[in-house]
């Protein structure tokens, strides 16, 4: 792919990944705690897509996006450990919210996904800012 399209990928996921976390946000000020679940996940999501997208790399699972993002940029230091954390929290309550009967979370908990994201989501962006630069 060229370099061209890879930067125009890359940064439509990062605006989907900022709709979803604003769209999280205004879930979670209207009481839809489970809708705010997901898309604090997807905001995870597609930036870490957004990363991958200057590889021409992309999955249709969940769980191979989420392979290479920590094999290509955690494991190797590219970003903090840390973030593994946050992918995998994120893909575990989304899981629950989407797919468990009776899943019930809590507003902290949902705004420490949110906040969560935020974090992800700022710390690609920075990455990305960098390797333009």
């Amino acid at each position: 792919m060229p370099e061209e399209s890879r930067l125009s990928l890359m940064n439509y996921r990062l605006e989907q990944a900022q709709a979803c976390l604003d769209a999280a946000i205004v879930l979670t000020e209207n009481g839809a705690y489970k809708d705010a679940t997901n898309r604090s996940y997807y905001c995870v999501f597609h930036a870490m897509r957004a990363v991958l997208a200057l590889d021409s790399y992309d999955s249709k699972k969940h769980s191979g996006i989420i392979s290479v993002f920590r094999q290509k940029y955690i494991k190797t230091g590219v970003f903090p450990v840390e973030l593994s954390d946050t992918i995998e929290a994120a893909f575990q309550a989304r899981g629950s919210s989407d797919y468990e009967d009776f899943f019930v979370i809590s507003k902290e908990d949902v705004q420490q996904q949110i906040e969560n994201a935020k974090v992800f989501l700022t710390t690609i962006k920075k990455y990305i800012e960098t390797i333009q630069n």
